[in-house]
């Protein structure tokens, strides 16, 4: 694996004042650059440190200068200078799966997938593709949406279901784990079937374990995604190539949300608030009843008291594994 030749993370103001006293210490030769607090560059790397907060190391020496200078004396933690050698599945190609609008009364559940490769992991190595929900500005998602789907030999397939259609699958399959399952699978077959562009072939597909029962998604997977090995896992969307799912399907949700915001001539707030309650009745009133279906996930209680309907009774919290006499903790959600 080539050596680093550019590294950037973030510091504190007492790890700024510690490196820019150890850079002096160590000979760097300081120099002054606009909008930053410190500049310096010794032999085969220049470090800078901006206002901003953001630290850039650049050159040849730059792995080097992160392994035995930033990480063990002014980060004092190990991150990318270590991790890619001390963990080679970081570098494995693999597909990753999240999706977004579980949680969300008004607007569809997207579920997307992506694949990585070690030279698309190099290529995003600075870009701070991370897990979706940490990220605020819908603008950011955007301008990283559209770098994954840009980046070279990344492979990646969205599943948007839109608010009817998740409703007749919910009816039907009474479970958002289960609908969720198949949406997984699906965009998992999907990609797999985009396997001919992937150099080389994905050797595991990562998504999160929203289920307490691993084989939920399992069992839903279809003729060419059984041919990888499915990794479900808390926190998976700290992979990169899960966040950079997040990322995607966050953004498919973002954009379709707002074209019904626009086609309705209402808004449409996230979540599940009073807010929300609020906008859900409003569009009731203007739309009817009816029409909500178009719009909103209709099993979430707040969508039964914006329709004037009797909110189902609340389901019990059950031990995974117990038995039901509905078989769906999801139809009592408290939204």
């Amino acid at each position: 694996m080539k050596p680093l030749t550019s590294y950037t993370c973030r510091l504190t103001d007492a790890q700024a004042c510690e490196l820019e006293a150890l850079l002096r210490e160590s000979g760097f030769a300081l120099r002054v650059v606009p909008y930053t607090r410190f500049a310096g560059h010794k032999g085969q790397v220049s470090v800078v440190f901006y206002t901003s907060g953001k630290l850039v190391v650049q050159g040849k020496g730059t792995q080097e200068f992160v392994e035995f200078v930033l990480e063990p004396q002014i980060l004092k933690e190990a991150r990318l200078g270590y991790e890619a050698v001390h963990d080679p599945d970081l570098l494995i190609p693999r597909l990753g799966v999240d999706e977004s609008g579980k949680g969300d009364l008004f607007g569809p559940l997207c579920v997307a997938g992506v694949y990585v490769n070690e030279r698309v992991i190099k290529v995003w190595q600075n870009a701070r593709i991370r897990d979706s929900k940490k990220i605020t500005s819908d603008k950011r998602i955007h301008e990283l949406a559209r770098l994954i789907r840009d980046t070279p030999g990344c492979v990646s397939a969205v599943v948007p279901i839109g608010n009817e259609a998740y409703n007749r699958l919910h009816a039907k399959m009474r479970s958002v784990n289960a609908l969720l399952a198949w949406g997984h699978a699906r965009v998992i077959e999907n990609l797999m079937g985009q396997r001919h562009r992937m150099d080389p072939p994905p050797v595991k597909a990562i998504s999160d374990q929203f289920a307490a029962n691993k084989s939920t998604v399992g069992q839903a997977l279809m003729a060419l995604g059984r041919q990888v090995e499915l990794v479900q896992r808390h926190r998976a969307e700290e992979d990169l190539a899960v966040a950079a799912a997040s990322i995607l399907a966050r953004n498919e949700f973002i954009t379709r949300l707002a074209k019904l915001e626009k086609e309705y001539e209402i808004p449409l707030p996230r979540g599940a608030s009073g807010a929300v309650e609020a906008a859900a009745k409003q569009f009731v009133v203007r739309h009817g009843a009816e029409s909500l279906a178009k719009v909103a996930k209709l099993h979430f209680r707040t969508s039964f008291r914006a329709r004037g309907l009797a909110e189902p009774p609340k389901v019990a919290w059950r031990p995974a594994g117990a038995p039901t006499n509905n078989g769906d903790k999801n139809l009592g959600k408290t939204h």
